[in-house]
């Protein structure tokens, strides 16, 4: 049987040692600051992105990898072992051509290749567990069936949901105005997003007031799961002190038996801003 490769995208928010130790490859997008174009993780670090973004006052744009560089990163894997199969697990497609790239990339490689490329219907760590699961029983000798079909699983059963600590970038960003930013931010409120089924990001609720906000996560997730066994990342942009007293709240409430940590990287964290916090949930 040959090998199994697992790719995925930088939008996946895997930390570096963790792709490292299980051998899984990342594309990176790109992120622009004005004419500045930056490798995402790569070129620019998470804490040279934040510390730009707290300076720009205008938002960063971001690119999705092309199709050719997708297909070089393929061919890479097949050249060094050509019995290799490779799992692709990308971006929402409904946030990004990325997952369109990755697909036409491999139908571009001059010798077709065992590709599967999988469309996340999430982002950041939302991928990143899929990715890193994937890798896991990949190196148990789980099939790519079998694989697949977990990764699948995941995505329909995961929850997320991200804390917003300021409104400063959706306003940025145009997402709402300035006038509902400044009332916004004067009344401590504190928006709640998620990721829905589509892959499309939406507003769940908004809390006035950072307490409320958190047990208001944690309450959505105990409708969720209620007393099962959970998988926990709690993940953060640039500032990590409101994410760690989340994931503290929540497991004093929730069945949580492994939790990691992982920052969010640029493409999230454009419209998020610094000190935003994030659980993603999956069931053990």
């Amino acid at each position: 049987m040959g090998a199994i490769k697992i790719m995925t995208d930088s939008t996946a928010d895997v930390p570096k040692r963790v792709r490292e130790q299980h051998g899984i490859e990342m594309v990176p997008l790109k992120v622009l600051f004005g004419e500045d174009t930056y490798l995402d993780a790569v070129t620019i670090t998470n804490n040279q992105f934040y510390e730009r973004l707290a300076k720009s006052e205008m938002l960063p744009t971001t690119s999705q990898p092309s199709p050719v560089e997708f297909m070089d990163a393929y061919q890479k894997v097949l050249t060094a072992r050509e019995d290799t199969s490779i799992i692709s697990i990308h971006l929402s497609s409904a946030l990004s051509g990325t997952y369109q790239s990755a697909v036409l990339g491999s139908t571009l490689l001059e010798t077709p290749g065992d590709i599967t490329v999988i469309d996340s219907k999430s982002a950041s760590y939302g991928i990143g567990m899929l990715v890193v699961k994937a890798a896991e029983m990949a190196a148990l000798g789980e099939s790519k069936e079998a694989i697949v079909a977990k990764v699948e699983q995941m995505i329909e059963d995961r929850k997320l949901y991200f804390l917003l600590d300021t409104l400063e970038y959706l306003q940025k960003g145009g997402r709402i105005g300035k006038a509902a930013a400044l009332f916004g931010s004067i009344l401590n409120i504190k928006p709640i997003l998620t990721i829905d089924k589509e892959g499309e990001v939406t507003a769940v609720d908004k809390v006035r007031g950072t307490k409320k906000a958190m047990q208001r996560i944690i309450d959505l997730l105990k409708n969720d799961f209620g007393s099962d066994p959970i998988e926990m990342t709690v993940g953060w942009t640039h500032k990590s002190e409101l994410a760690l007293e989340l994931a503290a709240l929540a497991q004093t409430q929730l069945n949580v038996r492994n939790i990691r940590q992982t920052e969010i990287g640029s493409v999230i964290g454009t419209h998020a801003g610094p000190g935003a916090a994030a659980l993603f949930i999956t069931r053990v």
